[in-house]
């Protein structure tokens, strides 16, 4: 009867280690970090860059808007400093209260202050343009961030405005 039982634990042991078995050595995909959309992402600091990208328009883009947002997960504001570019001059300066999820970009029409237009924009749709993301003393992060345009429905609004040159 003994011998009975120990053969039902370990069968028992044996199935519930086969089942699972996969579980144990495995990594598990849910831990890693990944960007889910076209954009791209990066952290300085205790601030996140999320989903960072440019729209413009296809045709006749010579405006770029960068549209991102930024997460400060710390307890003390940031005042966050973005350098489209080669990265020689800021392009903005964006505060961020702790604990707030900022949206840049989703108004180009209205020119809202949480737009950062990138001027004399030449990249194509398809291609890649760096922006350089930093605050205070903290090390910056350079992300090369995808160029798309308005022919995704999701995208459309998001297209700038085309500046035309002053009359002469």
């Amino acid at each position: 009867m003994k011998a009975r039982v120990a053969t039902s634990v370990a069968l028992a042991l044996a199935v519930a280690l086969g089942t699972a078995g996969c579980g144990f050595v495995a990594p598990q995909a849910t831990t890693k970090h990944y960007d889910a959309s076209d954009g791209v992402s990066g952290s300085v600091g205790t601030v996140d860059v999320r989903n960072a990208m440019i729209i413009t328009d296809a045709k006749n883009g010579t405006v770029g808007n960068l549209v991102v947002t930024l997460v400060n997960t710390g307890n003390a504001t940031q005042q966050v400093s973005i350098s489209a570019g080669d990265g020689s001059s800021s392009a903005a300066r964006v505060t961020v209260k702790p604990g707030q999820v900022k949206q840049l970009g989703q108004d180009p029409e209205n020119g809202s202050a949480s737009d950062i237009l990138i001027p004399e924009f030449t990249t194509k749709p398809g291609g890649l343009y760096s922006v350089y993301f930093r605050y205070g003393d903290q090390t910056g992060v350079n992300l090369t961030v995808p160029v798309l345009d308005g022919q995704l429905p999701e995208y459309a609004s998001l297209v700038p405005p085309t500046i035309l040159p002053a009359a002469q």
